[in-house]
């Protein structure tokens, strides 16, 4: 079954938490951890991740934590997963996560063009939903 892994729910949570705040605003993510009950480590990772790939930019201190580098309206789910996950799409067939030749059935396969064209419509969707419209 499709299923985003728990470093892509945690990390859209914080970014949508995030989102929901004031331009320019700190957040850290032990309050985030904390607010939702999500574990502080696998978080703390996950942020880190989103800062090193530019989506929020880290500040060290007493003050310190995590506020946006970048509009989050111009954020797609896509690219969060792509940061969090290192492959910016989803896919619903191991076929398509691995090469053709790694399946027995590939060519003769009868299911594999009409889940094709589900995944593309489920992939084109979280390539143009924003994370703005997780905060609706």
């Amino acid at each position: 079954m499709f299923q985003l892994s728990k470093r892509v729910e945690y990390g859209l949570i914080a970014i949508r938490h995030m989102a929901k705040g004031q331009s320019g605003q700190i957040f850290t993510a032990k309050e985030i951890s904390e607010r939702y009950n999500l574990p502080y480590d696998l978080l703390a990772k996950v942020m880190q991740k989103l800062a090193k790939r530019g989506f929020i930019s880290s500040y060290q201190g007493v003050r310190g934590g995590y506020t946006f580098s970048k509009n989050p309206s111009s954020m797609t789910i896509a690219s969060i997963i792509d940061a969090i996950e290192d492959k910016p799409l989803v896919a619903l067939m191991q076929c398509e996560i691995e090469a053709p030749e790694n399946c027995i059935i590939h060519g003769m396969c009868t299911i594999k063009d009409p889940l094709m064209k589900l995944q593309g419509n489920i992939n084109k969707m979280i390539s143009e939903m924003t994370v703005m419209e997780l905060v609706v």
